[in-house]
């Protein structure tokens, strides 16, 4: 992953952190979707592709990345 504002490795870290509710790390991901810019996009993607995650969980970080890619088109 390219060099990250430090709101988004954050925002990543929680996401990604099996340790906190599913809650949390959804709110996390949803979080990253609203931020809309490339770095989000790519987190989001990594997000998805991350096999440990819940498929619901992994499901909410493609959704949220379909969404930048529908904004920025639009």
């Amino acid at each position: 992953m390219t060099e990250q504002p430090l709101e988004l490795k954050k925002l990543a870290d929680i996401a990604a952190d099996l340790e906190l509710s599913a809650g949390m790390r959804i709110k996390a991901v949803e979080l990253l979707g609203k931020v809309g810019t490339r770095d989000a996009l790519l987190v989001l993607l990594e997000l998805a592709a991350r096999d440990e995650l819940a498929p619901e969980e992994r499901d909410i970080a493609l959704r949220q990345a379909r969404g930048i890619i529908r904004a920025r088109r639009g």
